[in-house]
């Protein structure tokens, strides 16, 4: 049986939403497909790659992100920033559970591949918004637009209004404030 890395993600939510992320075993994991270990690490080598899909589905919401109607660089970046939100709203919890186990004392090299990724997907919110600031300017509107990102992912990991609206909110309140400030350009 051929097994790939987004089923096998579909399955681990499935699963950890039972036991949480933490309790998911990748045992567990490899019997519920009747195939053994050595199998399952053909398609992930360790639980954390496995968080890393559900990070790159994200990813590719983003990227998937109808912007063409979007007026200006601020808006383009609410949205896609948005649409990755709303693409992780279904596994809520479970995303703040692997946030967690990145975030373990022993775990330093899941937070040194997180602070990459971070800076990853900052890269390509510019990229989508059409960002061209250089030198000074680009230095700013990264440092502001990480902070916007992480703070508003953060927010939204804790919130628990009906469709995370309020961290939405702050999301809009934020852009509203990085294109007042002339960093959307």
């Amino acid at each position: 049986m051929a097994v790939d890395k987004q089923s096998l993600l579909d399955l681990a939510l499935q699963l950890a939403e039972r036991t949480g992320w933490e309790g998911l075993q990748l045992t567990t994991l490899a019997n519920s497909l009747n195939i053994d270990l050595a199998e399952l690490a053909m398609v992930v080598k360790q639980k954390d790659e496995l968080a890393d899909a559900w990070f790159d589905r994200a990813d590719m919401a983003m990227f998937n992100t109808e912007l063409s109607g979007a007026s200006d660089a601020a808006e383009k970046l609410e949205l896609a920033i948005r649409s990755w939100l709303n693409s992780l709203a279904p596994y809520q919890q479970l995303t703040r559970q692997m946030l967690y186990y990145k975030l373990e004392p022993g775990h330093i090299h899941l937070q040194a591949a997180a602070i990459l990724r971070i800076s990853r997907t900052v890269q390509w919110l510019r990229e989508l918004a059409g960002l061209q600031a250089s030198g000074a300017s680009r230095i700013a509107q990264e440092l502001a637009l990480t902070g916007i990102f992480s703070s508003v992912f953060i927010g939204w990991l804790y919130d628990s209004s009906p469709g995370q609206t309020t961290s939405l909110a702050r999301l809009k309140s934020a852009i509203s404030n990085l294109n007042k400030l002339g960093l959307c350009r």
